[in-house]
């Protein structure tokens, strides 16, 4: 194995995107089980839901690339579009894409009624709403602040 590769795991910009994905993922399934008093842990791996898992992810990405190599340089201005493109994805073609699941799960439902067809649905929580997408954004920059500073903390 290269050794370079495991300069991986003491990358900030590495644990900056984990965390936030981490902290998004377990705060949809705080949230879930205040809603339903039942411990879920598919949330820990689903799509869909507040906040944003995919925003946090980026945005704590580019937050802490900015931090470390400067929100000048083109590297940031690289994982910004980044971000932006994957949070606009999440909140109109993602969430269209879920929108389209429930239309025709509602169709499928109907038919069932009346005529022999297969009970399979499809997923519907693809997308999120520009508030999850946005909340996943404050994550992922809240994350990035403290897990950036914190690993660099260290290595100085």
């Amino acid at each position: 194995m290269d050794p370079r590769f495991v300069d991986l795991f003491f990358s900030a910009c590495f644990w900056s995107a984990f965390c936030a994905w981490i902290v998004a993922q377990c705060t949809k399934m705080v949230c879930g089980f205040i809603e339903t008093k039942r411990l879920d842990f598919h949330y820990l791996v689903s799509t869909g839901g507040m906040p944003s898992a995919h925003s946090a992810s980026v945005v704590a990405l580019a937050t802490s690339v900015g931090m470390l190599e400067g929100f000048g340089t083109p590297l940031f201005v690289v994982a910004l579009g980044f971000a932006m493109i994957t949070m606009f994805d999440a909140s109109t073609v993602r969430r269209a894409a879920g929108m389209q699941a429930t239309l025709l799960n509602d169709i499928v439902d109907e038919l069932f009624k009346e005529h022999r067809f297969s009970e399979q649905k499809l997923v519907e929580l693809l997308g999120h709403t520009r508030l999850e997408v946005f909340m996943g954004m404050l994550v992922g920059i809240f994350v990035a602040m403290i897990v950036t500073v914190k690993i660099v903390s260290h290595g100085a």
